[in-house]
């Protein structure tokens, strides 16, 4: 007679105490290793090193991406802070070039490069070539 706790196929048929044994009972049984949870846990250490470097790797470039980023507003502004201090005989107009020039560290703005003076003198040294952006700020033309 079988007892309340042994357990039965889905065919019905009985699945005796050897079928549910962690080990293995007779020379047909498939060999069982015991898992090395050492390497186990090892691989997954490994793992979760190699993808986390590679997203600080990619954190680490965005961060370079934006202080880059930040460099460039930093040099817009001191330009424009400049150019603003100069002499200014017109209203700039968004989207157009001007030109810089020093004359006895005073500075001025103007329409004319310096290429397009022709045989006059020009009005002081000239020092950049600067771009009138939307927010009012001036891009620096290399």
């Amino acid at each position: 007679m079988k007892e309340e706790n042994e357990l039965l196929n889905e065919d019905g048929s009985y699945i005796g105490p050897s079928s549910l044994s962690p080990m293995p009972l007779s020379v047909g049984s498939p060999i069982i290793r015991p898992e090395d949870k050492n390497q186990i846990k090892t691989n997954a250490v490994e793992a979760m090193h190699h993808y986390a470097s590679q997203e600080m790797a990619m954190l680490k470039k965005q961060a370079d991406l934006i202080m880059e980023q930040v460099r460039d507003i930093e040099k817009r502004l001191q330009v424009s802070e400049k150019i603003y201090q100069s002499d200014m005989r017109f209203t700039p107009v968004i989207g157009q070039i001007y030109h810089v020039y020093e004359n006895d560290d005073h500075y001025k703005l103007s329409l004319i490069g310096p290429n397009e003076w022709g045989r006059s003198k020009t009005i002081g040294k000239h020092l950049a070539s600067v771009k009138l952006l939307g927010d009012h700020s001036w891009d620096l033309i290399k």
